[in-house]
């Protein structure tokens, strides 16, 4: 029954159809027959491959689309390769599901290409299948790599695993690389797949392994910006760092304030500062002052071009490509002590149980009277003397106030374990090691949710008149499956976690308290993560999901990140009525789904700059013990990831002595034949590394004894 009511639809796709009319058309006669039409159409209701208009059925929109996607065979989209074998199109705005292509059927594409693929009727696995039959456009005109040399050939092996084919280089146009240089390949030419991509070297980088050639090699892999024309630079050199005593008289003087920085002690730009002041009537005034760097950069300027195109700053292991010229991020808007400074404000009366009384957003100036890294704060917190003692230590109770609060209304507290490095002069990692969070990184973190969270609720849910365009930072819901999938590992683990509770954002709280300082602590944070969407900025405001926040922008890194600067030209323009563009609804969308875009770019390359220093750190230690945790199971072996530095590898199946495993999906988990011996997510192991390839980035352990 069920297959002639879905072969009949198929055949007329929008059109509607009552269940009686049905039956007459499929010669259902008797009573069971019809009874039986009915379940069924309800059961494809249920399963959203009819839609209902009254007590009318028609193919849903999205089966009918589907179908008509395969009647027409063939696809656009974007090619994602995974693991340098295998692939899928991603469709845009499709509702039929990436497209599976197999390593045979990739033809001549590149991973991020945009191609046109031809479909296979039938579905064997979750995703449609089919095969690569033209390139529309490539993704990238030039690829890093390393120069090889054949017995007869010099070659390019690529950095990036999504270039899955070695490029062929001619002796003329080696242009005086040698073998062993970090090159970039340009004038790809790749007309059959039958053979290899054949190029020419267009720019030499440097040696092999140099943090230097690593650095432009990342750029290169991911498009980030890391020269600065010479026409921006000229601009950056022209700007009057005189501060204009007109200027000055329009802004809240806070000069004479107490008012500090606190951030890494390795930090070079401080573009925030805090300040506080006890009130007459008991409450605090705490000052949040951002670096105005919308006074030095005016919109549409070639500074301003530049740092629009970058999206953000980029911070790698060792070195820092900047969204503004040094001149501006560490000179004249770097909040450093003892100088006067142009800073934009949120100014909030609080009460001692964190109430918000009243707030202000205002242009101010200010003179910044001490530097504090976190561990002097911290040191400060816990007894340690010091002139603004008493200042830091209300700061951190109301922090801590205002995180209460934050919690109790829904805020989850992920725990994002980073790793530190500690370089030689040339760069070669010597020590790694884990960042701490301490109360004094979480007493600056509070004041900035809070920022932010103000800026966007003035404009979002103003006092009065319209809501004016604006961009948000954006949290969506968690989705359904991922969010069953993540309960049914963690309770393999033995933790509780409800898929279906009314707050999902208090489960996960519960969980994240209940697994803290526990070695699987990173793991299920990481996954939890993972199974949530990722922030974005947008004009289509929805709410911060993970933050529990119906209002949050970002306000308070102009210096590192555009959407920043945007939002304070934005607030001026609607607070001050300031000289700033009209900016248009439609140019605010182009420009939020740009700068997420440039940030996914930038999180790629800063992990891959953490795994390149991780490799080449254990280069060092191979046939070394490493405690670990299971992190991941493929068909082909097990993750690992060492818990003191973070350094993720593999355990291959061949590498699995004693019996014949199987992987469980189910169960997360591979099992042994004969033993029954189970290595699950989330079990602890002790490993030795055997194998570092450090330009694949890849390290291989096995299991000690």
């Amino acid at each position: 029954m069920k297959k002639k009511i879905i072969a009949f639809f198929k055949k007329n796709p929008g059109r509607e159809f009552k269940s009686k009319d049905l039956a007459k058309k499929l010669s259902l006669n008797s009573d069971h027959e019809y009874s039986s039409l009915k379940a069924v159409l309800h059961d494809l209701f249920e399963e959203k491959y009819l839609s209902k208009n009254g007590k009318r059925y028609r193919l849903a929109r999205s089966s009918e689309n589907l179908n008509q996607t395969l009647r027409s065979n063939r696809v656009t989209g974007v090619l994602q390769i995974v693991n340098g074998s295998f692939g899928f199109v991603v469709l845009k705005n499709s509702k039929i599901g990436d497209v599976f292509i197999a390593s045979r059927n990739l033809g001549n594409a590149f991973n991020g290409d945009t191609v046109e693929a031809v479909l296979f009727a039938g579905r064997k696995g979750k995703n449609i299948e089919g095969q690569i039959v033209k390139v529309i456009k490539r993704n990238r005109e030039e690829i890093v790599g390393t120069l090889k040399k054949s017995k007869s050939f010099y070659f390019i092996e690529p950095d990036d695993p999504g270039i899955y084919r070695d490029i062929y280089i001619d002796k003329s146009d080696l242009a005086g690389a040698v073998e062993g240089d970090k090159v970039i390949a340009g004038n790809i030419e790749w007309d059959s797949s039958m053979q290899n991509p054949e190029g020419k070297i267009i720019e030499v980088i440097g040696k092999a392994g140099s943090l230097d050639a690593e650095v432009i090699s990342i750029a290169r892999e991911f498009n980030l910006i890391y020269k600065f024309p010479p026409k921006v630079l000229h601009e950056a050199n022209e700007i009057n760092t005189q501060l204009d005593a007109e200027e000055i008289k329009n802004r809240k003087d806070y000069r004479s304030k107490i008012v500090f920085t606190i951030d890494p002690e390795d930090a070079k730009d401080f573009d925030d500062a805090l300040s506080i002041e006890e009130l007459d009537n008991g409450n605090y005034s705490i000052g949040v002052h951002i670096a105005d760097v919308g006074h030095y950069v005016q919109a549409g300027s070639n500074i301003d071009k530049q740092a629009k195109a970058r999206g953000n700053s980029v911070y790698l292991v060792g070195k820092v490509i900047p969204m503004l010229p040094e001149k501006l991020s560490n000179n004249i808007c770097s909040l450093v002590p003892g100088e006067d400074r142009l800073t934009y404000s949120v100014i909030f009366e609080l009460t001692t149980r964190g109430r918000i009384i009243n707030y202000q957003i205002v242009k101010t100036i200010i003179n910044s009277k001490q530097r504090f890294n976190y561990d002097e704060v911290q040191k400060i917190i816990t007894g340690e003397e010091n002139k603004f003692k008493n200042e830091i230590v209300i700061l951190n109770k109301l922090a801590q106030t205002l995180r209460k609060k934050r919690l109790k209304e829904g805020s989850i507290e992920f725990f994002t374990p980073e790793v530190k490095f500690e370089l030689d002069t040339n760069g070669n990692p010597v020590r790694i090691f884990k960042k701490e969070i301490k109360e004094s990184n979480m007493l600056v973190e509070e004041f900035m949710l809070l920022a932010n969270k103000i800026t966007a609720k003035h404009i979002g849910a103003p006092r009065k008149g319209p809501v004016k365009p604006f961009v948000y930072r954006v949290h969506d819901l968690p989705d359904a499956e991922k969010i069953n999938e993540f309960a049914k590992f963690v309770k393999s683990l033995g933790y509780s976690f409800d898929p279906n509770a009314s707050s999902k954002s208090n489960q996960f709280q519960l969980l994240i308290q209940s697994v803290k300082g526990t070695d699987e602590e990173t793991l299920i944070n990481e996954l939890a993560i993972r199974s949530m969407a990722k922030a974005i900025y947008s004009v289509n405001n929805i709410g911060h999901y993970g933050l529990g926040f119906k209002y949050y922008t970002h306000f308070t890194s102009p210096i590192r990140r555009y959407s920043d600067l945007l939002v304070h030209r934005l607030l001026l323009k609607y607070i001050d009525s300031g000289n700033v563009p009209n900016y248009q609804l439609s140019e605010l969308d182009e420009t939020c789904d740009h700068i997420s875009n440039c940030e996914r770019a930038a999180v790629d390359a800063e992990r891959l700059s953490v795994k390149l220093k991780q490799t080449e750190y254990l280069s060092s230690h191979i046939g070394e013990e490493f405690n670990a945790i299971i992190s991941g199971l493929t068909h082909f072996g097990i993750f690992v990831k060492i818990v003191d530095i973070l350094a993720e590898g593999l355990i291959r199946l061949r590498d699995l002595e004693g019996d014949f495993y199987v992987y469980d999906e189910k169960k997360y988990a591979f099992i042994g034949r004969a033993t029954k011996k189970q290595f699950r997510l989330g079990d602890h192991l002790r490993v030795k590394l055997i194998r570092v390839d450090l330009e694949k980035t890849e390290l291989d352990f096995i299991i000690s004894e």
